[in-house]
């Protein structure tokens, strides 16, 4: 391992940052040089350390350094990344990071208002739209249907409207009120209160609702009344009547509140995403019919740019608008364009002077239009240079985003359907298009997602923004970006308490000579996997007629008992297939319904739009009796859930300390021993293990709670203790030490086993949700299902299951997968990593482009056959693995 490199006056003025004693999360007090001005790429094993030097220490420290500029009033309305355990760092840049990162959720957020190109559009629009005669000006805002101006006034903006039915609310009619027929009222006591107060209010609680008067039914479901009257808790009708008539002293005062308000006014207010979801499934989702779906007001949509309202504009594919603008940003504007009622009354004063000040911005005249502009009939000066102008910004972004491999998606595309991958590709398109200079770009996997294809188009993409004058701090697994690094710096030697050095600091070339380098033997083709031969199937999984998405009535047919792999460069419409179509088709054959995870916080209101699969399975589910997904959300989304409960494991060492002598001594049950019941965990607290510190106007700090010093336990549970450590302290073992420690515990071991074979040894058991990357959620959840037995009829569907990992990771990713096919199971993937292409049975590439351009067969079979299909984009990266 490299001793401490010792600053110098040399680096300094080479142009190197500086970093001192480093020891954010594992870093083991680094000391380390990196240049400026350069493409670095951060390398390591998952767990290595690399991306709290990155991210936790030279992000962070660059971000605290800047808000010390900022107001401090203003600092509290920032999100922080917070103060990095660090000695030193010298010569260190602003600098701006693109992560993975997808924030919350949210229905009105799209690709469009992501990159800000929503605006321009807007704009184009408002300025050098086709307005009907006599139609006034509209402003930008009033194209938006986020902004009261321009949202439907039937819908708010949604495209949807939401009402309730009698059916809705009830769905079992053959039920009395007491029975629960209102399944819309909430559960539990608020619900049981709601019918003691219609028993109060006279109504018949324990006749089957259907043979209900008309009119109590209607009163009871749509009412706005809100009336408060005495409730007798407990007590019969006829005792409640007969305790109104003498007037006694009642349990309490209730209000009442219809079904229909009970579910509108909690959908609207709540700020439980659970609780919204409940909600809406009594509520029915049906297109508006004022905008048919476009979420603005008529006279928006009234206004047309190149024969399309600004809704069918956003509808179309990014590289369909650059086609489209290409002319117009050229002067060469398109007769459906042109005013018919004066383009002078259309733009109006304040229009013209902003289209000027945007001509003289860009270079031009105040006075004279640019000479590149042809001069066309009906159209006025102001409105040819702002459609020029304001097209031919259009037109430099959507170039950007489409050489990006996006030019798929369109502008009202809502970011929660967007991979992360697809996210972090649009920021970086929005910061090539700011022209910052002199500042660090930190960089998360920026190639998670791509296709080789699309690979080269992010490198062109990052070198631009270095020949800017930008540095480039990227963490990556992919081999070709380290190949094309200026400079590497490889972290480890391995994961957790076994990383956190800087193995290597260096160009590529230098790291062939470290032996203790386990990205070195994939750099430089020194570790080649064995060759693989591919299995023979024991059936086929025919589907026909495949309609989802970008998907038109494809016949796709997997082979059953074998490991296949769907490829296809990015947008082509795998994931419609093997994530969607394939496990609906499969969960409606099994009788299943597919539920998204519980702790999913997907607005309902977005989950309304979500397109149904056409198409059936016409072969093969006799030979499947179980279904299995294993995608990269997270495993729960807050501390309270970790690696132990998630995979089981905890269930069976709260057992473990249950059957001491101290705790049956005591009395002290398995649940004694769990942070999240009362009887166990710490009062101060309550099992959080910190408590947050305001600290006005910096960012609050969490701080290891006083009482339990972060353990997260009272005292008298952590006075139990099973082979000398307590509950606290076994939560605190990595998974490799946690091996040792159970060694002769089979229960516990079974889970341990297989987390360690998957490469998460590193992980502390206790490890909080929060802190998992995507790649490891996955692998958790895989290796949960993994230590279950295998009765070898299950379908395993996983959605690029190698994002996140590092080669090394992903050979014993794949001897897990590969396990999972020898019990007799059949595996099918969506992957972009082509050697578990090359090492797969059988391959379907989907394509060939995206979007529009996709959707096809374009070469299934092996992967050796495959290869040689010249229509096919992944054939010539998948031929450098054989």
């Amino acid at each position: 391992m490299n001793s401490r490199p010792k600053p110098s006056v040399e680096a300094s003025r080479a142009g190197f940052v500086r970093v001192r004693g480093a020891r954010e999360h594992n870093l083991k007090n680094i000391d380390v040089d990196i240049p400026r001005d350069a493409l670095v790429v951060f390398t390591g094993v998952s767990g290595s350390g690399k991306s709290s030097l990155a991210f936790g220490t030279l992000y962070a420290e660059a971000q605290r350094r800047y808000f010390e500029s900022v107001a401090p009033y203003a600092r509290r309305l920032i999100e922080q990344v917070g103060v990095p355990e660090v000695d030193a760092i010298e010569g260190l840049p602003p600098a701006v990071a693109l992560q993975q990162q997808r924030g919350t959720p949210n229905a009105r957020s799209s690709v469009g208002s992501v990159t800000t190109l929503s605006s321009l559009v807007r704009m184009l629009y408002s300025r050098t739209g086709s307005y009907p005669p006599k139609q006034p000006m509209l402003f930008a805002e009033d194209f938006s249907p986020n902004t009261v101006q321009g949202a439907c006034p039937t819908c708010h903006g949604l495209g949807r409207v939401y009402e309730v039915t009698e059916k809705s609310l009830v769905p079992d009619d053959s039920l009395t009120i007491r029975e629960r027929a209102i399944a819309a009222w909430p559960p539990a006591w608020h619900g049981q209160n709601l019918r003691d107060i219609l028993v109060t209010l006279g109504y018949d609680v324990d006749t089957p609702w259907r043979d209900l008067p008309k009119q109590d039914r209607d009163w009871i479901l749509f009412t706005d009344e809100t009336p408060t009257v005495p409730v007798y808790a407990g007590l019969t009708p006829e005792a409640t009547r007969v305790a109104l008539k003498r007037k006694l002293e009642p349990s309490y005062q209730g209000t009442f509140s219809g079904a229909r308000r009970y579910v509108l006014h909690t959908f609207a207010n709540t700020q439980s995403a659970l609780m919204k979801k409940r909600v809406s499934q009594y509520m029915v989702s049906s297109e508006c019919p004022a905008c048919h779906g476009k979420r603005l007001k008529r006279e928006a949509l009234s206004v047309k740019f190149a024969g399309l309202d600004i809704a069918a504009f956003s509808r179309l594919p990014l590289a369909r608008v650059a086609d489209l603008l290409g002319p117009i940003a050229r002067g060469e504007l398109p007769a459906h364009t042109h005013g018919n009622d004066g383009d002078g009354a259309i733009l109006g004063k304040r229009a013209m002077r902003e289209a000027t000040e945007r001509r003289v911005a860009a270079g031009g005249s105040a006075h004279k239009a640019s000479p590149d502009v042809r001069r066309t009939p009906n159209m006025s000066d102001e409105k040819r240079v702002a459609a020029q102008r304001i097209a031919a910004e259009l037109l430099e972004r959507l170039t950007t985003l489409t050489d990006l491999g996006l030019g798929y998606l369109a502008l009202d595309r809502a970011t929660p359907t967007l991979s992360s991958g697809e996210l972090q590709r649009l920021r970086l398109a929005t910061q090539l298009a700011s022209q910052l200079f002199g500042v660090v770009y930190v960089l998360d996997e920026p190639s998670a997602g791509l296709h080789p294809a699309d690979g080269e188009a992010l490198f062109a993409a990052l070198e631009r923004l270095k020949a800017a004058g930008n540095s480039l701090f990227v963490v990556e697994h992919d081999l070709s970006m380290m190949r094309r690094a200026d400079w590497l710096v490889d972290v480890g030697p391995a994961a957790g308490e076994q990383g956190g050095h800087v193995v290597y600091s260096g160009p590529p070339k230098g790291l062939a000579n470290v032996e203790e380098s386990q990205t070195r033997k994939h750099l430089f083709a020194t570790h080649k996997p064995a060759a693989h031969t591919p299995r023979k199937p024991s059936g086929w999984l025919r589907l026909a007629k495949i309609t989802r998405n970008n998907l038109h009535e494809l016949d796709a047919s997997f082979p059953l008992g074998c490991f296949t792999t769907v490829t296809g460069v990015s947008g082509s419409g795998k994931s419609s297939l093997v994530s969607q179509a394939l496990p609906e088709l499969v969960a409606a054959h099994l009788g299943r319904t597919l539920t998204p995870d519980a702790d999913e916080e997907l607005d309902p209101l977005l989950a309304a739009d979500t397109e149904p699969t056409g198409g059936d399975i016409v072969e093969g589910m006799s030979a499947i009796r179980r279904l299995v997904r294993v995608d990269q959300k997270p495993i729960g989304r807050t501390p309270r859930s970790n690696l132990a409960t998630y995979t089981g494991l905890f269930d069976h060492v709260r057992k473990l300390f249950a059957d001491t002598p101290a705790a049956r001594k005591r009395r002290y049950d398995a649940g004694r021993f769990s942070f999240n019941v009362a009887k166990g965990r710490c009062p101060t607290c309550e099992g959080e293990g910190f408590v947050s510190v305001e600290l006005l106007f910096l960012p609050s700090v969490y701080a290891p709670c006083s009482t339990c010093h972060g353990t997260r336990y009272n005292a008298q549970t952590l006075e139990i203790d099973w082979h000398g450590k307590s509950i606290a302290q076994v939560l605190g073992l990595t998974v490799d030490a946690a091996c040792e420690f159970f060694a002769g515990e089979a229960q516990v071991m079974r889970a341990l086993k297989v987390l360690q074979d998957i490469g998460l040894g590193y992980l502390r058991l206790g490890q909080p949700a929060t802190e998992l990357s995507g790649g490891e959620a996955q692998r958790i959840k895989l290796a949960t299902e993994l230590q279950r037995a295998q009765r070898g009829d299950s379908l395993y569907i996983l959605d690029e299951p190698t994002t996140g990992l590092h080669p090394a990771d992903v050979d014993r990713l794949m001897t897990q997968l590969q396990g999972l096919v020898d019990a007799g199971n059949t595996v099918i993937v969506v992957e972009h990593d082509m050697r578990v292409a090359a090492h797969s049975d059988w391959l379907i590439d989907i394509g060939p482009g995206a979007g529009d351009d996709g959707g096809k067969t374009v070469a299934c079979g092996l992967p050796r056959e495959v290869a040689k299909v010249g229509a096919s984009r992944t054939a010539a990266y998948l031929r450098e693995r054989l």
